[in-house]
């Protein structure tokens, strides 16, 4: 059975877990949010499970745990999700807010991608293959953000900043996620045209 989510008129999404995060500020004015950005993140890197990422998202990290944290000193980032490696989504900033997940970045010479985009991060690395539960979970979490928004594309982080980025990286099968996401709309035929207008990376 796959996941249930749905947007409330806060942002702020019915099955997932909230925590929320200072690392976000408003959207622009009149700024449309029609990008779905997937990255993935773990913490320590290759480590999965951990409470680390949600204290990097939320700014209680505590530096001294792992010495590979000394870096991250000072880092303000955030996104809107994540997926656990289990399924599960933890929320860190409503989706009418603007999450700091994407930096310096750029999608069909449009830039700060972060002013018109969801972030998504899937618990993993470029080298590690990702749960099926995750799969089904952004899944339906794509159909629920679908009927809030009017997405028009999916990309990688690597999409958007080139040279800088590498996720969600090789492992992520992109063909994966289009078809357990088509799987996942709404069976009603008035609803699918309008829930099946995203694009995916040549890749899917």
């Amino acid at each position: 059975m796959s996941p249930a989510f749905a947007l409330g008129a806060d942002g702020w999404c019915a099955g997932a877990a909230r925590y929320a995060s200072p690392h976000c500020d408003a959207r622009p004015a009149g700024v449309a949010v029609d990008l779905l950005l997937i990255h993935n993140v773990s913490l320590p890197a290759g480590s999965f499970g951990g409470p680390h990422v949600s204290d990097l998202f939320t700014g209680r990290l505590d530096y001294n745990v792992d010495p590979s944290f000394a870096a991250l000193r000072g880092v303000r980032v955030s996104a809107h999700f994540l997926v656990r490696r289990d399924g599960r989504v933890v929320q860190y900033v409503s989706t009418d807010e603007k999450a700091w997940h994407a930096g310096l970045s750029v999608w069909r010479g449009r830039p700060r991608c972060n002013d018109y985009s969801i972030g998504v991060e899937m618990e993993g690395t470029d080298s590690v293959a990702f749960a099926p539960a995750q799969y089904a979970a952004l899944a339906a979490l794509t159909a629920a953000l679908q009927a809030r928004y009017r997405l028009a594309e999916v990309c990688g982080h690597e999409h958007v900043a080139p040279g800088r980025k590498t996720d969600p990286g090789p492992c992520f099968d992109w063909g994966l996620y289009k078809k357990t996401w088509e799987k996942a709309l709404p069976a009603e035929p008035a609803l699918a045209l309008t829930y099946r207008a995203l694009r995916f990376p040549s890749t899917a």
